[in-house]
């Protein structure tokens, strides 16, 4: 009898202390694999090498008055260069209007010091461009119009001191807002199928809709740009959707929608991805994976960041809309999040500063099966400061049968505004399974804590996790809904 005990008690003492191994190996594959990423991505994925040839619009008959539309003499410019085996088309001083322009292979739009791209207040001047690749853009959504266009090119590019002002205010295009067709408003930038993509130091202003959509796109560099897309409805900052080999460094993105936004309604995977060293504000949400999640997302590695909504110092277009979340991981359309690491972030003036949710919504073409909810796990989120964030909590929330897993959420130390009260705590909470993945449809009011409330979830673990109200907020740090198991909120 003492024999089995004894084996009984080794097998346990075995099992426990591989699992806590295996938690640990995890944990330090994320780290070790994504660092190598990111390593390999900063050595070999360089801005092209951009012929020394220079194409200065003017010579196209380009006027920079402000007032004449240029769209024919930049075409000409960009055509030309593309002919002659690449280079630089040069836009030197003065305010340049134009409708829709499509970038060719080995072309660098420059936009110098002193020089602005004035979009068209004429809709007549953006026609549709309808892609060839298939997706839930090109056939729900139907995203066709922009100022600038290329599809299926080869060493593309935007850079330059100068602006591009897209012009997109509501009084020149209107609109209401949506989720699925964008209709009357064009896009700034739209990109399918292009590879070798640089977008540097140029200053990108006020679009109609999403700034710029990059969709199935491979070795995308993004330095030093600057995002100011205030003047409409959907106003999104950043959005690549099933790219692979993607940088996004020293960047500022102030977004009325989502600001640094990665999608899958290419069906394609979204891999390999840096973003360091930037600053997204929002009036909804800061960094995101959502909404449109056909494909899926791995591999990466988000560093030094601040997050969250805007100052009071910035454009705003709408100052008492509350900002969403500073971190949104979202699947509902069947494809899976997995190896994620998301370090050394600020999250500031949010109401859910960390938002983890699997749906059902399962929305993709005609004539396709809905998919099955898809699996969102291996996440590390850490060291994670942050104040003056509003009063609904973070949520981490599967569905039944889809649990969300494996997450490590460490070194958290932020401040909320607290003021809860008890009502709160056993108050239910939607499931609201098919519907649209953001956290102000969850109890934007309130969630039952005031720090973490997490359902449909499995080997979640916490550890040194502080979060502040500023008012007495009679709620928890923490609170289990339904079907949690190996949930661990008391490391500290």
């Amino acid at each position: 009898m003492k024999k089995h005990i004894f084996f009984f008690s080794f097998i346990l003492f075995f099992s426990t202390l591989l699992a806590r191994t295996s938690k640990l190996s995890w944990d330090k594959t994320i780290h070790n694999d994504l660092n190598a990423m990111a390593a390999n991505l900063t050595k070999t994925l360089k801005p092209w090498t951009v012929p020394d040839r220079t194409f200065k619009v003017e010579f196209y008959g380009a006027v920079a008055d402000g007032e004449t539309v240029n769209t024919v003499a930049i075409q000409k410019a960009i055509d030309t260069c593309s002919a002659s085996g690449g280079g630089t088309v040069l836009f030197t001083k003065g305010d340049y209007v134009t409708g829709t322009i499509t970038l060719k292979s080995g072309v660098m739009l420059e936009v110098a010091a002193g020089a602005r791209i004035l979009g068209s207040t004429n809709l007549a001047d953006y026609p549709e461009n309808q892609e060839k690749f298939k997706s839930v853009v090109s056939e729900i959504n139907r995203y066709r119009l922009s100022l600038i266009y290329a599809e299926k090119a080869d060493r593309v590019g935007i850079r330059g001191k100068g602006e591009i002002y897209f012009r997109g205010e509501r009084e020149n295009f209107s609109g209401t807002e949506t989720t699925t067709a964008i209709e009357g408003r064009p896009f700034g930038i739209r990109m399918i199928e292009c590879s070798n993509v640089v977008l540097q130091d140029i200053y990108l202003h006020n679009a109609a809709a999403w700034m710029q959509s990059y969709l199935f796109c491979k070795n995308l560099i993004f330095d030093g740009i600057k995002v100011v897309n205030h003047a409409n409805f959907n106003n999104d900052g950043l959005d690549p959707d099933g790219c692979r080999n993607v940088i996004v460094r020293n960047c500022f993105i102030n977004a009325e929608d989502d600001a640094m936004c990665f999608k899958g309604a290419s069906n394609k995977p979204t891999e390999n991805i840096l973003i360091e060293n930037s600053t997204f504000y929002t009036t909804c949400n800061a960094l995101k994976i959502g909404t449109d999640t056909q494909g899926s997302f791995r591999n990466i590695l988000a560093r030094n960041l601040t997050l969250g909504g805007i100052p009071d110092s910035l454009p705003c277009w709408d100052k008492n809309r509350v900002t969403s979340t500073g971190i949104t991981l979202a699947t509902v359309d069947g494809g899976n999040i997995d190896n994620i690491l998301i370090t050394n972030v600020n999250i500031s003036r949010t109401n859910c500063p960390v938002f983890l949710r699997i749906g059902n919504r399962g929305r993709v073409m005609a004539a396709e099966p809905k998919p099955t909810p898809a699996q969102l796990k291996n996440i590390v989120i850490e060291n994670v400061t942050g104040d003056n964030n509003f009063g609904q909590g973070s949520f981490i929330s599967g569905i039944e049968g889809f649990p969300i897993e494996d997450i490590i959420i460490r070194n958290m130390h932020v401040s909320m505004a607290g003021g809860g009260d008890s009502t709160l705590i056993n108050k239910p909470v939607v499931e609201d399974i098919t519907g649209y993945p953001d956290a102000h449809q969850f109890s934007v009011k309130g969630l039952p804590a005031y720090g973490f409330y997490i359902r449909h979830a499995r080997n979640i673990n916490f550890s040194n996790i502080k979060i502040t109200p500023l008012k007495p907020d009679t709620r928890p740090e923490f609170k289990l809904g339904v079907d949690c198991r190996q949930i661990n909120t008391t490391i500290k």
